[in-house]
């Protein structure tokens, strides 16, 4: 037997040794098994490659140089292989949704988490990122927005809206003044699940809607993103919704799971969104110290939503201006930092101290509110204002 005869033997080996392997498998599965092997190939590769053509010194700046990617942001450093990159990349490894990852020759999938996480924590141009990860800017692109698109796809399992249980558990008292067996007209002492309010996000305007003439009377509405949001104490976000600047709908969206909120509690939210039994906002007119211990009371429930959102914006800067003329990518990237916030979160990856809002607070006018609405929050505030008066004396 010849050479030639050796090869196509081993050869019709291996061909019947993969179909053996993967013959059962479905369109999916198959898919995500040539994906990890495809990994594991290109991460031996890449590693034996850099050790055979650096010098130690060497090897050790460009693992350094991959770790340092993600900014330090107050003296919180990654690596390649932290927590949060680990997740992400067993999450996208995991999921069954189906959605190839596009663009990722040349890289395994730590590297191309890596690599889109750069791309959202550091506001740097695709040139600064290609001569980083040694990568086309278009390969980069369809690797970014491959990512984005993933990620999306995980949202409603990574930004959940909490019933029963779980709503329960996170739920903190409107105020240390109201303790147990204080009631609000019967319903339980008034307990906070959430902060509800929204946040603008700008984006580069759509090719055509360039009007100097009217930009320099008025802002255009599409020139920035409108993202409604609820989180919890911590910072946590329960809802995200992401839609075009001219959209002025206020919490319609959450019509469905305010009815899934346990008795007696509620959403806390700025001037904007409409006063119902489920979300208090402050009173606007003739206020008396009892309404002026109610507003300041939300205001620092409130504070904890603009700390959420000004920890979004810090970590992943490229928020602070998206120069992306395409709204439905421009919402998925800002979809997946939202989504990503959650999972640095759960990490233990929290930026730690107090942040600054960047932007000055959107001035809305008061909107219509339901007679019952009003009712439940004269209730919440005479109770809390009996309770000062109580304190006093």
């Amino acid at each position: 037997m010849d050479v030639t005869e050796y090869i196509l033997s081993a050869g019709k080996a291996v061909l019947d040794m993969m179909e053996r392997e993967w013959q059962p498998l479905n369109a999916v599965e198959l898919e995500h098994q040539l994906d990890q092997t495809v990994e594991q190939i290109l991460e031996a590769d890449l590693a034996s490659k850099r050790k055979r053509k650096a010098s130690p010194s060497d090897y050790e700046e460009l693992v350094q140089s991959q770790a340092t990617a993600i900014p330090q942001t107050h003296a919180e450093s990654r690596s390649a292989d932290s927590a949060a990159v680990k997740h992400i990349s067993d999450l996208l490894q995991s999921s069954t949704a189906g959605i190839r990852m596009s663009g990722r020759s040349r890289l395994s999938l730590s590297q191309t988490v890596l690599l889109s996480l750069t791309l959202l924590c550091e506001r740097v141009s695709y040139r600064t990122v290609s001569d980083r990860f040694q990568l086309e800017k278009g390969n980069i692109h369809r690797i970014f927005f491959s990512f984005c698109e993933r990620i999306n796809a995980l949202q409603e399992k990574l930004i959940k809206w909490p019933v029963g249980k779980e709503a329960a558990e996170i739920l903190v008292p409107f105020s240390t003044l109201l303790g147990k067996g204080e009631e609000d007209n019967g319903k339980g002492v008034p307990r906070v699940l959430g902060a509800l309010g929204h946040t603008r996000i700008p984006i580069r305007l759509p090719v055509g809607k360039h009007d100097t003439s009217k930009m320099r009377t008025e802002e255009h509405p599409d020139s920035w993103l409108h993202l409604e949001l609820v989180c919890d104490h911590r910072g946590q976000f329960l809802h995200c919704r992401a839609g075009k600047g001219s959209d002025k709908d206020r919490a319609n969206a959450l019509r469905n799971r305010l009815a899934q909120m346990p008795s007696g509690s509620f959403l806390v939210a700025r001037t904007g969104y409409p006063l119902t039994p489920q979300i208090l906002t402050p009173y606007e007119n003739s206020c008396g110290q009892k309404e002026e211990l109610f507003n300041q009371t939300l205001e620092e429930h409130s504070r904890t939503f603009d700390q959420a959102v000004a920890k979004l914006k810090t970590r992943f800067r490229r928020l602070q201006y998206l120069d992306i003329g395409n709204f439905e990518r421009a919402r998925a990237v800002v979809l997946t930092a939202c989504v990503l916030h959650n999972v640095f979160l759960n990490t233990g990856e929290e930026l730690e101290g107090q942040f600054e809002n960047e932007e000055a607070l959107i001035q809305e006018r008061e909107v219509a509110a339901d007679e019952e609405g009003i009712h439940h929050r004269d209730g919440v505030a005479a109770l809390l204002f009996k309770n000062v008066n109580t304190v006093r004396t």
